[in-house]
């Protein structure tokens, strides 16, 4: 029976293997797909692709002009999605993302109420400068984020699976922004960075987006091989050791005796939805380079896009010039 037992695990391990070697093939080409067009920005690249392989959300920002939202239809046709976009503005409503209902009445004369769907209801929704919005209709994404449906007028609707949100920010200090709400801030999986290219990048960006023939993206997976992907990453073993790394960095993000000298500075810190993410972050960062487990390098590597965003500093600890990423570094110290 022990015999048995043991031969099933390691049918079940050479399944995971078999679907991991196909899988991180699927995914390297997508990558390669994107990175063909978007040029100087492979971090930001890499972690898009982890956020969405982990079946999160994504925060991008960066000032204007930085392929944020070409990134975005890319990774579109890349993965085969159905990508759709929204401009918010400060005068866009929650209907004009969500949907609405509208009446209608038939030729018989019988009046009816026929729900039109917004552009939530596609399989990869672009916020483009989504703090550009007022509280009221950034929160309308709340519950399409979190729950993956939508009520209108009491009626559920389910969105399409996949579902993700990419959405853009500008920089807090330029003129007519929204901070996002907490709760709103704690649904993305990651806040990535979009920092200006290097000057051999930019080089090759004038050449190719002036010229007569642009590069254009081409399909390396469809929907379903990325719903298979995210499957995949649940499944990846992960060892002891990169579980207790997590733990001991999350917690240690948050004010309180595990953040020893450092709990002064935090005024609040990431919960567990934090720990969740930086468990699937680290495993779709693994299946990205080939691999069948991630390690604590993965951990410290995604630790700052994961947390940053879930973290708040002590008015002491901004006067004193103390930055979120450099308490970051400083947990992470202490783990690597």
């Amino acid at each position: 029976m022990a015999a048995s037992s043991g031969e099933s695990i390691e049918k079940l391990e050479d399944m995971i293997v078999r679907a991991a070697e196909s899988t991180a093939v699927h995914v390297r080409a997508a990558k390669a797909a994107i990175g063909a067009v978007i040029f100087g920005q492979e971090l930001v690249v890499e972690r898009a692709l982890v956020t969405v392989l982990s079946g999160g959300h994504a925060l991008l920002v960066g000032v204007p002009g930085l392929a944020k939202t070409k990134l975005v239809e890319t990774m579109g046709i890349a993965l085969g999605l159905d990508a759709r976009r929204v401009q918010f503005t400060p005068d866009l409503m929650p209907s004009d993302i969500l949907g609405s209902e509208v009446l209608e009445e038939s030729t018989g004369g019988k009046r009816s109420f026929r729900f039109l769907p917004g552009p939530v209801f596609a399989q990869l929704l672009m916020a483009d400068e989504i703090n550009r919005a007022s509280p009221r209709t950034q929160s309308a994404l709340l519950q399409a984020m979190q729950e993956q449906h939508v009520t209108i007028a009491g009626v559920r609707h389910d969105l399409p699976k996949p579902f993700h949100v990419l959405a853009t920010q500008n920089p807090l200090e330029q003129e007519g922004t929204y901070p996002l709400p907490e709760a709103q801030l704690d649904r993305f999986l990651m806040e990535v960075d979009v920092d200006y290219p290097d000057i051999d990048s930019e080089r090759k960006i004038l050449f190719d987006t002036t010229g007569a023939d642009e590069t254009r993206a081409k399909a390396a997976m469809t929907s379903d091989d990325l719903i298979a992907a995210q499957r995949l990453v649940r499944r990846l073993p992960v060892g002891e050791s990169v579980v207790e790394a997590i733990l001991a960095l999350v917690r240690s993000a948050r004010p309180g005796p595990d953040a020893g000298n450092l709990s002064n500075s935090i005024s609040w810190g990431p919960g567990p939805r934090a720990s969740q993410s930086l468990m699937l972050a680290v495993r779709a960062r693994a299946l990205l380079d080939g691999r069948f487990a991630p390690s604590i390098d993965d951990v410290l590597e995604l630790a700052e896009p994961v947390l940053k965003h879930r973290m708040a500093l002590t008015f002491a600890a901004r006067a004193e010039g103390e930055t979120i990423p450099s308490v970051i570094k400083q947990l992470k110290a202490r783990i690597g």
